[in-house]
């Protein structure tokens, strides 16, 4: 530590503090209760509580004082935002650390990507862990622009911000002992490793935890949670935009076992960054449910932070870093303030601080290379009059199940039936020109009228489209192409709305607000045209991730996500 002997004068009274908290409550989530007392803090480390002098003084006038919150995994790519802006987004919420999983970058550009994120974070007064991408691509059943080894892995885990292994998506070869993924396993030495199991239960459960799997946020039942938690799993309750999970797992939490679950965002897209907050809106929903307010801080705080043996977060106590946020209601938190290591970062909602970052990430700029398509290839012949699977999409969730349904046919082709909402999907291979199309079907969209497209395909991230009528799925892969990535929506051959993402085809070189409105205006075109989606395109993005059951499509055909296999179109 630096400057030790001056923190010691401090927290012995001996010298003015640099900054001392005055005429506040502490909401300690050691103790578990509500106190008065400074909180003195100096070289951006608490150094005591009780009755400080300071050379600055912040008069809380009865605020609360609380650790900043912890989001214990989320994808930054995911908010479609780049590191600074995706700071911007969260700090005034409150949030002074995340635990991210760079692996949608990774999944385009491979270590380059993971670099990236990890030089931007020394730019924003936000503490950003690594968790190193253990599955890329995915699972075999789909092609990523680049994969990641175990000797890749290597190289990047010593870093301090390394957090740990993250989430082991390939479940089914962990739990078999597959060397290769134990081997990644094994690279944590002492560090977490998180898991990703959807609705993994038993026997093949305990071995996947035995293989040295910590955590879970895959959880979308009270069942499937209480299990996990019995066998030891850490709980991160999840809820972010597609992904709505936390009114389903709160139950769950007692004051008996709640030391074993945090919160988590995953997934969440700019409006919703805008509309509902980060991990401050877990925390108020969680309140509103009926924990206890010490209780949901202390999951959206220490809880994370002992889990991921993060030093020094999560706690206001003599050491710790002096991420702090003051807030007035605990029943309904809203920070009014928010400091990182000491220094105030946000003020009534809005950012003071300034990126002086150099992180570049022009060299993602060209991930577009696609073979030669056209609109013949969008066709699907029928095949005797056989029956087709179909997709069935699940409200707020990624999962998907499966029905068997018989198709509409035109001139002996399969074609999409918006009566019936069943409507085809198409992924195209984008990074390496493989000439791969994978074609499939989906019901729950609702769109009646044109074709959706997206660069943004967990996690392998290649072009994915669904569509009324092939010509127009066939000019929203054309645009795709022409704009370098991104997402819009086509209506008779005619671009309707687009969001451009340069960078690797994920994320926006433009600020919150205008991606926001950017999204919005895609959604009130598709909400136009039938779809009854609240975000459409983030369902859309998550309709190619072969590890989540029960089927999906990839640019390789159509996948059983329960028997990790590529299963045939028809019956």
């Amino acid at each position: 530590m630096k400057d030790i002997q001056q923190k010691l004068k401090a927290a012995r009274g001996e010298k003015p503090a640099e900054l001392v908290f005055r005429n506040g409550k502490i909401l300690n989530v050691l103790s578990g209760e509500i106190h008065e007392g400074d909180l003195a803090v100096d070289g951006g480390r608490v150094v005591g509580i009780g009755s400080y002098e300071g050379e600055r003084i912040v008069d809380c006038s009865g605020a609360y004082i609380c650790p900043a919150f912890i989001d214990g995994h989320i994808h930054i790519e995911s908010t479609m935002l780049s590191v600074p802006e995706f700071a911007r987004a969260v700090i005034p919420h409150g949030t002074g650390s995340v635990v991210a999983d760079p692996h949608e970058f990774a999944n385009v550009v491979g270590l380059k990507g993971i670099s990236y994120v990890c030089e931007a974070a020394r730019s924003i007064p936000m503490n950003l862990f690594i968790m190193m991408s253990s599955c890329v691509p995915a699972t075999p059943l789909e092609s990523a622009g680049a994969s990641i080894d175990r000797d890749d892995m290597f190289l990047f885990m010593h870093q301090e911000n390394i957090a740990g292994v993250a989430e082991m998506m390939n479940f089914p070869s962990v739990y078999s002992g597959v060397q290769s993924e134990l081997d990644k396993i094994a690279l944590a030495n002492g560090k977490r490793v998180d898991g990703h199991s959807p609705s993994l239960t038993g026997k093949d459960l305990n071995a996947y935890i035995l293989a040295g799997i910590s955590s879970d946020h895959e959880c979308t039942s009270l069942t499937e949670a209480r299990e996990k938690l019995q066998r030891g799993m850490h709980i991160l309750i999840r809820e972010g935009t597609a992904e709505r999970n936390l009114h389903d797992i709160l139950p769950l939490v007692t004051p008996v076992n709640a030391a074993n679950f945090s919160f988590a965002t995953d997934d969440k897209h700019p409006a919703d960054l805008e509309d509902e907050g980060h991990i401050d809106h877990l925390v108020r929903e969680a309140i509103a449910f009926g924990i206890d307010p010490l209780i949901a801080v202390q999951m959206a705080t220490i809880n994370t932070a002992r889990h991921y043996r993060l030093k020094n977060l999560g706690a206001l106590n003599p050491r710790s870093w002096a991420n702090i946020i003051l807030f007035d209601d605990l029943q309904n938190i809203r920070p009014s303030q928010v400091y990182f290591k000491g220094n105030l970062v946000a003020d009534g909602g809005r950012n003071v601080w300034t990126d002086s970052g150099t992180a570049d990430p022009s060299f993602m700029w060209d991930t577009m290379h696609v073979h030669n398509f056209f609109e013949s290839d969008f066709s699907q012949k029928t095949s005797n009059g056989k029956a087709i699977k179909v997709i069935n999409i699940v409200p707020k969730q990624i999962i998907t199940t499966g029905s068997i349904e018989q198709p509409r046919v035109q001139n002996g082709m399969v074609v999409s039936d918006t009566e019936r909402d069943i409507l085809k999907l198409v992924v195209i291979e984008r990074h390496n020109a493989l000439r791969n199309m994978g074609l499939g079907f989906v019901r729950g969209f609702g769109l009646k009228r044109g074709a959706l497209a997206s660069t943004v395909a967990h996690d392998a991230h290649n072009i994915i489209i669904v569509g009324t009528n092939d010509r127009d799925m066939y000019f929203a892969a054309l645009e795709l192409v022409r704009m370098g990535g991104g997402q819009c929506l086509i209506e008779n051959g005619t671009l309707i709305e687009e969001l451009p993402l340069p960078i690797a085809g994920l994320v926006s070189d433009q600020p919150l607000h205008e991606v926001r409105r950017k999204v919005d205006a895609l959604s009130a075109a598709a909400t136009e045209r039938g779809c009854n989606l609240p975000d459409p395109f983030m369902t859309l993005s998550f309709l190619a991730l072969s590890p989540i059951p029960a089927l999906k499509v990839t640019d390789q055909g159509l996948v059983d996500a329960e028997k990790f296999e590529l299963t045939d179109l028809f019956v």
